[in-house]
């Protein structure tokens, strides 16, 4: 064989490997591991330049089911439930339950107690707070963009998708708070993954420009994103002197919620 289709097919097989990776990550699917996949748990940080593909995948998904159940006739704030309930069934609630943990370890004195809070599977009243608002800011602010335009609401799934995962990147550039756990495992990815996957994330950001949507509502829903993203982080590293996986799943949440606003207002 050719020495470069040789080395094209180990990239190609490279790629799908770290898509597979990312899609082990942010979701519960069961997802087999396939017999070109060299290292099956390769860490995050050195696969992340696939994490928008796999953020747009899990968007694509609840943006088919959005499509289905606004074509059964259903009105815009049920087809948003049942796309939001979808994104949450595919991903098993992760970074939900990031955010509940977060908003529940905020309560602590030190960062010890805070991080022992963290740790607790019971859910306290700030997170079950936290978890209220945000679902429903998630579904109101869909089902306003899907009364507008179903096609602009299913293109927002994808970006959005796909940015907030990235975003999650971040947290990991933040020392490990515990010595044990997915946030002690998973450690800040090199400099040219990272600029791979932010690329990848601009330009899929972008898609939303496909069904109408103005370019400054469009940048400005990646630059609030980022700014909600950054704020989470920041706060961890005063709070809990490092990141957890639940750091990582509070910073999905909100840079997908502060995309999901600007997409919704009517400025």
């Amino acid at each position: 064989m050719d020495p470069r289709l040789a080395n094209a097919k180990d990239q190609s097989y490279e790629l799908a490997a770290d898509l597979l990776g990312c899609l082990r990550f942010c979701t519960r699917l069961p997802i087999p591991v396939y017999p070109f996949e060299k290292a099956p748990e390769r860490p995050i940080s050195l696969c992340a330049r696939m994490l928008p593909i796999a953020g747009a995948i899990i968007g694509a998904i609840a943006a088919i089911v959005l499509w289905i159940a606004a074509r059964l006739g259903l009105p815009p704030a049920l087809a948003a439930l049942i796309a939001v309930s979808s994104l949450v069934i595919l991903t098993g609630g992760l970074h939900e339950d990031g955010l509940a943990d977060y908003a529940d370890a905020t309560a602590g004195a030190t960062a010890e107690q805070r991080l022992a809070i963290m740790k607790d599977s019971r859910i306290g009243a700030f997170g079950a707070l936290a978890l209220a608002l945000t679902v429903l800011a998630r579904v109101l602010s869909l089902a306003m963009i899907a009364a507008d335009s179903l096609p602009a609401a299913m293109l927002v799934l994808i970006a959005v998708a796909a940015i907030s995962r990235t975003l999650m990147l971040l947290a990991l550039h933040l020392p490990p708070a515990r010595s044990e756990g997915s946030g002690f495992a998973a450690a800040g990815p090199p400099e040219p993954v990272s600029a791979v996957a932010a690329l990848m994330a601009f330009l899929l950001g972008l898609l939303p420009l496909l069904a109408g949507a103005g370019i400054i509502r469009v940048l400005l829903a990646m630059i609030l994103a980022i700014a909600a993203a950054y704020w989470v982080v920041r706060l961890a590293r005063r709070l809990f002197e490092g990141q957890t996986g639940d750091v990582a799943g509070a910073t999905q949440q909100a840079a997908e919620i502060a995309a999901y606003l600007v997409y919704a207002s009517t400025l």
